[in-house]
């Protein structure tokens, strides 16, 4: 099964500061900007900026993996011992679920919403 690294989310501690430092210090052209998201134009991977809460501390990040299936692969992930957490929910278009992965650090596993 293919997996792709479609986000690097950061938990920032201000939004709107965290965004200037990005487009405008380091040059990332701004995709889109809401109260509670931001997202840049990087290529194939993006990266996207997002309050900071106590579960998602400021300066933690999150790596976004998108699969074809993402059933098959939270099966695959509980079969090696993985605790997949609670059953995806459906966010911007996409099925997103989460694990942990050897640290504890937080991994987003999204894939596409089946047809009904």
């Amino acid at each position: 099964m293919s997996i792709e690294l479609k986000y690097v989310i950061a938990n920032v501690s201000d939004l709107a500061a965290a965004v200037a430092f990005w487009r405008d210090t380091v040059g990332l052209k701004l995709k889109f900007q809401t109260p509670e998201w931001a997202e840049f134009d990087t290529g194939a991977t993006r990266l996207a900026l997002q309050p900071a809460t106590p579960q998602n501390p400021a300066g933690t990040w999150q790596p976004g993996l998108r699969v074809p299936d993402l059933e098959t692969k939270r099966a695959e992930l509980a079969a090696h011992g993985i605790d997949i957490g609670a059953a995806p929910h459906e966010e911007h278009g996409f099925l997103l679920s989460l694990f942990a992965g050897p640290d504890g650090a937080k991994v987003s596993l999204s894939g596409p919403v089946p047809k009904a």
